[in-house]
Parts: C-alpha cells; sequence; structure tokens
C-alpha cells in the first residue's frame, strides 16, 4: 500500500458541548430516546498515526486509567478494520487534555477522528455515512464527530440536522470528579418523558438537561460548580456531567469569571465552533 510507513500528526479530536438534553422516552431495548443540540468547542485531544504495513494496532497515551484493550481508539481502528478487510495497522498515540467523564465526548471524539483519519490513511475510501455507521455501534455521539458539524440530534443521538447556533465563548468548569454515563441513565429517578420540542423552540426558550438534577443528587462537587457558576451566569451542566459550563459574548467576560474560580478548581475559556477542526484537518490531507 503506497500509505505504508506514513506518520501523520495532529489530528484534532474536539470537545463538545450539549446545549441542552432532553430524555423523550426509551426503547424496548433500553436506549433513552434523545433531543439535544451539540456544538464543538475549540479544545482539543490530538492523535498521531504511524502507518504499519502488517495488521497490528498499538496505542500509546498521556492517560493510564484506561485499558488499552477497552480503549475507544483501538476499538474503533480494528472495527474499521474488520467491517473493510484492511490489511494494514497503526501505531497510534493519544495526547489527552479533555478531563474524562466530564461530558464533553473526549471518548466519543477520540474513536471519531480515529475512524475518519484511518479511513484517509489507509485509503479506504468510505463515506461519511458509512463511518458513521460503524461509529454509531461505538456510541451514540460518535457520528456527530464524524459528520463535524453543530447539530440537533434525536433518536438515541445519530439523527443529526446541522445548526448554526451562535458561536459563543463560554467558561466550562470540570469539578474533578468522573460521572459515569450508564449509571446516570440508569437511575430510577431520571426523567424520561419530556415532551418533545422542536428547534424553533429551541432556539426561543434553550431547554434544559434532564441528567442534571440526577447528578446533582449523586455528585455534591458537580452542585457546587453549578450553585458557583450560577451566581455569574446562566450555567447547565453538559451531557450527563460532570463539566458545567456558561455562555459569554466576548472572551473577556468568561475571562472575567474564570479569573475568580476557587482555587483548585479546572476551567477553560474557550469558544464555540459549528465547525469541528477534524474538518480542516481532513482537508489537509487532499480531501
Amino acid at each position: 500500500m503506497e500509505n505504508e510507513n506514513l506518520i501523520s500528526s495532529g489530528w484534532p479530536a474536539p470537545a463538545k458541548l450539549n446545549l441542552f438534553l432532553h430524555v423523550v422516552g426509551r426503547r424496548t431495548d433500553g436506549y433513552h430516546l434523545l433531543q439535544t443540540a451539540f456544538q464543538f468547542v475549540d479544545f482539543n485531544d490530538l492523535l498521531d498515526f504511524s502507518i504499519r504495513p502488517d495488521c497490528e494496532l498499538s496505542l500509546s497515551t498521556n492517560y493510564s486509567c484506561i485499558d488499552p484493550e477497552g480503549d475507544l481508539v483501538l476499538r474503533a481502528a480494528r472495527l474499521l478494520q474488520r467491517e473493510t478487510g484492511c490489511k494494514s495497522g497503526a501505531d497510534i498515540k493519544v495526547t489527552k487534555q479533555i478531563p474524562m467523564g466530564g461530558g464533553l465526548g473526549g471518548g466519543s471524539s477520540n474513536a471519531a477522528t480515529t475512524l475518519v483519519a484511518l479511513n484517509t490513511l489507509w485509503s479506504l475510501g468510505l463515506e461519511v455515512e458509512q463511518l458513521s455507521a460503524i461509529g454509531l455501534s461505538l456510541g451514540a455521539d460518535v457520528p456527530v464527530f464524524i459528520y463535524g458539524h453543530s447539530a440537533w440530534a434525536e433518536g438515541i443521538g445519530e439523527k443529526l440536522t446541522p445548526i448554526e447556533p451562535e458561536e459563543s465563548w463560554y467558561l466550562i468548569i470540570y469539578p474533578g470528579c468522573h460521572v459515569p454515563t450508564a449509571e446516570i441513565f440508569g437511575a430510577m429517578d431520571l426523567t424520561r418523558n419530556t415532551p418533545a420540542i422542536t428547534i424553533r423552540d429551541f432556539l426561543g426558550s434553550g431547554g434544559h438537561n434532564d441528567c442534571e438534577a440526577v447528578v446533582r443528587r449523586r455528585f455534591p462537587a458537580v452542585t457546587e460548580a453549578l450553585d458557583w457558576l450560577h451566581q455569574h451566569a446562566d450555567a447547565r451542566m453538559t451531557g450527563s456531567g460532570s463539566s458545567v459550563f456558561a455562555r459569554f459574548d466576548s472572551s473577556n467576560q468568561a475571562a472575567a469569571i474564570y479569573d475568580l474560580l476557587p482555587s483548585g478548581w479546572q476551567g477553560i475559556v474557550t469558544r464555540g465552533l459549528n465547525r469541528s477542526p477534524l474538518l480542516g484537518r481532513l482537508e489537509m490531507e487532499g480531501n
């Protein structure tokens, strides 16, 4: 293969925010039916790929809390090999900045970047729809990272409609705790019958996050972060937590609140993006 031994660096895996999250029902297989709006932010993990002439895959990371064999990056690469019959391999390096278990989609984004990058570097030629179908089996959030545009999402998160929310500035606070998504969606006290809304309703009212009340009752650190941020802006939680965020009209406004963060808290000021930086990196490869 012409791409064997190719080294390709700096593939971004951006974080996302759920601007709202409604749970509107539950399927018979246990999956929840959602309505949400995804927007990317300018805050990324980075992935590097060294293409191998054999079919071996390896993973090196700057974190050790996940067994490499269960990491979504390796799972995505193996699934892509299996679905396409590809005989090439890769040594993959992940430099993680997005907190784990923070509701910012880092794992799903890493998986999506792996699929998009290897589709190119292995010269597989799969269309976006084909990659998204593969990604959906890894997680409901993976397709939106593959499509690379802010989106209104329904179903289990895979039915995507492009939207163009304002690219505001955000202060994101990570409370320092890992919230397991399965625990929150499995909770008896999770609201699962929020009435469905339209995109126009969302643009008018903003919606809410059905997971927030459940997380508040179980994770005091999230409650503390939300209550603190509510003193300065309209704060909400992203995804199933634990990160919380608030929107601002300028970077200076967000930075002013960031400067007030209590000692020991982690936060970042970043801008919303309706187009994923992954698409720009893909264009560098001539696609």
